[in-house]
């Protein structure tokens, strides 16, 4: 039986169906266009978890063996298995993920995209490492490449993504943890303590966020004035603040991304 990985819904479907559609178009341009066509293309998925995803139910799970031809029609792929049907293809493949247990799921993608295997390389390693290293040494000169960022949480660090930003050659698809983390660690009453402002830190980049997140209304006191700080961010503050970070480092960035809930 397959590791199980488990997680979303129908956010996760449209999700995956946005991915599917574009990186259709992305490969179509790197075939047709004469000068595109000299490049190297690289699908990028960082904390790629096993490649493919099932449902969830009730916080249950009862999983199929991995791509069992009777039960194909009902498994719903993951945005790894998603990037090696896309047609055309890309040149190279890199799935990067942490767990071992993981990792082992992912090299069976070899074994059931046998036509696409000599093209993929699985990665055991911490994401935001490994990409600034490999940001670092490709040649941005014959490459392009899409790198997907989909973490569990906020793992990815600020400093990842302007080694990304740094290459002017990638396409960065970032799910930004909304609610799931950022929200939640925002204390209502002034920024939450240490480590929780640090993990917050190095994911915006910049300590701005307490000043972007809180203000501070002055209250009379028996004793006279008192300052406090107190959380003033919602969804959409919060949203558009990562928006205006990303737009420091990229040269364009979408101004309304697309929310997911669950």
């Amino acid at each position: 039986m397959a590791s199980q990985h488990q997680f979303g819904g129908s956010w996760t479907e449209e999700k995956l169906n946005r991915v599917r559609k574009y990186l259709a178009a992305y490969t179509t341009i790197f075939t047709q266009n004469p000068r595109a066509a000299t490049l190297q293309t690289f699908y990028v998925d960082a904390f790629a978890g096993t490649g493919y995803r099932t449902a969830s139910s009730q916080h249950t799970l009862t999983a199929p063996p991995l791509f069992a031809d009777e039960d194909a029609a009902s498994l719903q792929k993951g945005s790894a298995s998603i990037a090696l049907e896309t047609e055309p293809p890309f040149d190279h493949y890199l799935f990067i993920e942490q767990r071992a247990e993981r990792v082992v799921e992912l090299q069976r993608l070899q074994q059931h995209f046998p036509h696409r295997a000599q093209q993929i390389t699985v990665i055991h390693d911490n994401a935001n490492t490994f990409l600034k290293q490999w940001c670092r040494d490709t040649d941005w000169r014959a490459h392009r490449a899409v790198v997907f960022l989909d973490p569990y949480g906020m793992e990815v660090e600020w400093a990842t993504i302007e080694a990304i930003a740094q290459t002017h050659a990638i396409d960065l698809w970032l799910l930004f943890p909304l609610g799931q983390a950022v929200n939640r660690l925002l204390t209502r009453h002034g920024p939450p303590e240490e480590p929780w402002a640090q993990r917050l830190t190095r994911m915006f980049g910049t300590e701005v966020w307490k000043d972007a997140f809180y203000r501070a209304p002055t209250q009379g006191t028996l004793f006279g004035a008192e300052t406090t700080l107190e959380k003033d961010a919602d969804f959409d503050t919060i949203g558009a603040f990562f928006v205006q970070r990303l737009a420091t480092v990229f040269a364009q960035v979408v101004t309304t991304p697309l929310p997911l809930r669950n």
